[in-house]
């Protein structure tokens, strides 16, 4: 069991993708956790359990999957956006269980990343942004890749709305108006 932990947008669920289809894991999802989620597990070679802190809310399941994963030899990989002392758990034997498993943790991107991130964004879109553009973004946006693939989807529709390109005015208009969203209560 390994617990890999970081913030929305860190890659977490990209790695997981590429750790499941290496190793064949079923992928379950914390907040879908059932009885047929437990059972899965207990006929699976490999795991992975993304939001696992998405399904504190069901401790009795999440504590008979940790079982049926330990009792079976399943390799458990879980995603989270904390480390499992901050899922405020009550069930004493599960954070046990979850305290055990190494913890991985990501960090948010640093600015290299973020631009790479953007420039990809804005390829994938067919978007050509100048480079001072996205090093101006980069330096005013959240770290996280979440961020990046909203400031992207909105210059997008803004260029498109307008019928320009993505410049420097348009990237302050748009981050202008994420700050305001992430404002508003």
């Amino acid at each position: 069991m390994l617990t890999l932990v970081g913030p929305e947008g860190a890659g977490k669920s990209h790695l997981g993708a590429i750790w499941a289809g290496v190793s064949g894991a079923i992928t379950l999802r914390g907040e879908a956790l059932n009885d047929e989620s437990v059972e899965a597990c207990g006929r699976a070679y490999a795991v992975l359990f993304e939001d696992a802190d998405r399904a504190a809310q069901s401790e009795a399941l999440f504590f008979h999957l940790i079982n049926m994963a330990l009792q079976n030899d399943v390799w458990l990989l879980l995603t989270c956006r904390a480390a499992p002392d901050a899922w405020g758990l009550n069930t004493p034997d599960l954070l046990s269980r979850l305290r055990l498993a190494p913890v991985v943790r990501l960090a948010a991107p640093d600015i290299e990343l973020t631009e790479a991130v953007l420039f990809k964004l804005f390829s994938d879109r067919q978007l050509q942004v100048e480079p001072h553009v996205v090093a101006y973004i980069a330096l005013r946006i959240e770290r996280s890749l979440g961020a990046a693939r909203e400031i992207v989807a909105m210059l997008d529709n803004e260029a498109l709305t307008q019928g320009r390109r993505v410049g420097r005015a348009m990237a302050s208009d748009a981050l202008r108006e994420m700050a305001s969203k992430s404002e508003a209560p």
